[in-house]
């Protein structure tokens, strides 16, 4: 079985447990090790990983990047941190409880950019083919014909690891395999600073040990819709033809029947064009009357517009967000019969959802977007309003 070392990135011509070159205990070993070229690389707690290098004092603390207080909610634990429990997106208040001692520190984003663009020139040098998912995340194809390295992707992909170990100053983990559903899985698997693989033999067995929510596409609601049939684990919907997922789970079903025997279509797309911009608040308090949330969503409004104005773009759907004290989150839409900019246009539409919502409830969070991206050029057409307003 072929053996690559994850530090020296020397292959070995046999299944090792200890590099014949260097003598390092990291050897990875595969079947199918050097004829796979989809990856998937995630930094490891990214935002605090970034703070535990400009701070080695944190380096064995538990971190906790997030806005400090009890309204906020946790960005990144650190996997020290993690071990009491705090994970992404929990409520800052439930994550100190679990980790009273836990550093926290606000996020800087200016400066996780400025490390996401360091790292991003790496996997440049690597391919042309970089599809980045957020600041901390990457679909790489490395395929014959598209890399820039007459190495295989494996070890490019070690030597990768260790340069941005190196350069920059963060770990990643490394998923390796024929198509992007599968390297986000793998990537996830042997976190942090893993690197794991899955090939096309065992992909399906892989998959069958999986609850649902492992799919690319299910999300909480499907997943509930599954568990009300009784279908939990990934090898249920195996055993399933076509045609019955098409009937259950409608245009996804054709999609899924793909996905949960191993086969993924998508493409690697570079440079993926934005698809919604957004902007929210959390309150210092809950809000349950109507006319402070109005107020809120107002002057999200303004920046909103600002934000469009300045990528040069406009939506032609509305996005109202909000959550509720017990962090359900609701989003409401609103179809528009040309793209905008405007303030008072964004804000008019999202107010006929807002009145909708607003029943008494308390809210801890408000937010407004705009999806249908389009070019500026075409927003808010003058016949419609008059003159166009330069901002």
């Amino acid at each position: 079985m072929p053996s690559l070392c994850r530090d020296c990135a020397r292959p070995a011509e046999d299944d090792r447990s200890v590099c014949p070159h260097c003598g390092s205990g990291r050897m990875l070993s595969h079947p199918e090790l050097f004829d796979l070229s989809i990856a998937h690389i995630d930094c490891d707690a990214f935002y605090a990983s970034v703070e535990k290098r400009d701070n080695p004092g944190l380096r064995d603390l538990p971190v906790i990047v997030g806005h400090p207080g009890g309204r906020g909610v946790v960005t990144t634990a650190c996997y020290v941190a993690r071990k009491f429990g705090p994970r992404s997106a929990m409520p800052m208040f439930k994550a100190l409880a679990l980790c009273p001692d836990a550093v926290v520190i606000p996020p800087d984003m200016a400066k996780y950019k400025k490390v996401s663009a360091a790292i991003r020139a790496l996997f440049a040098k690597a391919t042309p083919l970089i599809e980045p998912v957020s600041l901390d995340e990457a679909y790489l194809d490395l395929s014959d014909g598209v890399r820039l390295i007459d190495r295989t992707p494996a070890v490019l992909l070690v030597r990768l690891a260790r340069a941005i170990e190196r350069d920059v100053g963060v770990n990643v983990s490394v998923g390796l395999s024929y198509n992007k559903s599968l390297a986000k899985l793998a990537s996830d698997r042997d976190k942090p600073r893993g690197f794991a693989v899955i090939g096309r033999a065992e992909a399906r067995h892989v998959l069958s040990e999986l609850p649902v929510t492992a799919i690319h596409g299910i999300g909480k609601a499907t997943a509930r819709r599954m568990a009300e049939a009784g279908i939990t684990r990934v090898e249920q919907l195996q055993s399933l033809p076509e045609a019955a997922l098409v009937a259950r789970f409608g245009k996804f079903g054709r999609a899924l029947s793909h996905l949960v025997q191993g086969d993924d279509p998508r493409q690697i797309v570079a440079d993926r064009p934005c698809k919604s911009v957004s902007t929210e608040t959390t309150f210092s308090r809950d809000l349950s009357a109507l006319p402070p949330l109005a107020k809120a969503l107002e002057v999200l409004a303004f920046a909103l517009e600002k934000r469009l104005k300045r990528a040069g773009l406009a939506g032609e759907t509305v996005v109202l967000k909000l959550k509720t004290a017990d962090f359900q989150s609701l989003s409401r839409q609103s179809r528009l019969s040309y793209p905008t900019q405007r303030a008072d246009v964004l804000r008019e539409h999202a107010m006929h959802l807002l009145e909708r919502e607003a029943d008494g409830r308390a809210f801890r969070l408000i937010g407004i977007g705009v999806d249908h991206l389009a070019p500026a050029e075409s927003a808010d057409p003058p016949d419609l309003f008059g003159a166009r307003r330069f901002g």
